[in-house]
């Protein structure tokens, strides 16, 4: 990840959280006092976030330690101690709050990625996160995907072509929107493209598209995609995508899948902060 993004990030959420100090902590902890803590997982899940959280900590206090006993991507369960910290009580009291909610927020998400990641057992189709995620945290929101074992679509719209229902509305036709981006892009940057029906597909693929991606289609449709393709374009699979039928989705055959709710419909992990 990029540290500089993040700790820029961190500074920000700290000013935000104590524009003027934190009027509980200064008036009640005494500058000297030293405290250790334990982070308990109170569900099982997956890791994610724990240099995000060090990082939160290290700002506000470089002498405050914190000692992993697990690595982002590791599985926890309920009850698990999974790190300590130990250093001025003031400073991690400051730091609390902040840190658990960027830690929190990012292991549900590789934990509800994993459990995608877990039904697809078996296939070779990979599991996409997408762009419907937190302003402001899809850096790591997207490093959480990868932890629960999934992988990242494009970051932002600066990084691929990605043409959807209302480009080609707007283009005119598959083919004019294709070839006008084919016009203006480098050409190591590749081209999707989003179809409805198995006509735009066939019209999507005699176009030229690298990635057709296969919008709200039933699997009987996404079955037929697969073989009228012949492996010519990427097939990816997006929309409606849950728990319960993604591997019915991925016995089609198709190359990706696609789901937001891994980022952007999350439940966040149940982990505290406990002095001892």
């Amino acid at each position: 990840m990029n540290w500089l993004i993040i700790d820029e990030k961190i500074a920000d959420w700290l000013k935000e959280d104590m524009n003027n100090g934190d009027v509980t902590t200064d008036s009640l902890i005494d500058e000297k006092l030293v405290a250790s803590g334990e982070f308990i997982a109170k569900e099982n899940g997956v890791i994610a976030g724990l240099e995000v959280m060090k990082r939160v900590f290290s700002i506000l206090d470089p002498g405050i330690i914190i000692d992993g006993r697990v690595k982002d991507g590791d599985r926890v369960k309920k009850g698990e101690v999974f790190a300590v910290i130990r250093g001025k009580a003031k400073n991690i009291l400051k730091g609390e709050r902040l840190a658990l909610n960027l830690l929190q927020r990012m292991s549900g998400t590789a934990t509800e990625t994993a459990k995608y990641v877990d039904s697809l057992q078996g296939f070779n189709t990979k599991l996409v996160d997408t762009r419907k995620t937190t302003p402001g945290l899809r850096i790591l929101e997207k490093y959480a995907v990868r932890m629960g074992g999934g992988h990242n679509h494009r970051f932002n719209l600066s990084e691929a072509v990605l043409i959807k229902d209302n480009h080609i509305k707007a283009s005119g036709s598959i083919k004019k929107a294709i070839e006008m981006a084919e016009k203006t892009i480098p050409h190591t940057m590749k081209i999707e493209i989003e179809v409805e029906t198995l006509e735009q597909l066939e019209e999507a693929i005699n176009s030229g598209a690298d990635i057709i991606l296969l919008d709200n289609m039933d699997c009987g449709t996404m079955r037929e995609a697969v073989l009228r393709n012949k492996g010519r374009a990427i097939l990816e699979a997006s929309g409606n995508i849950t728990h319960t039928n993604v591997r019915q989705i991925a016995e089609t055959s198709v190359d990706i899948i696609s789901v937001g709710a891994i980022t952007h419909s999350v439940k966040a992990l149940d982990i505290s902060l406990k002095f001892t």
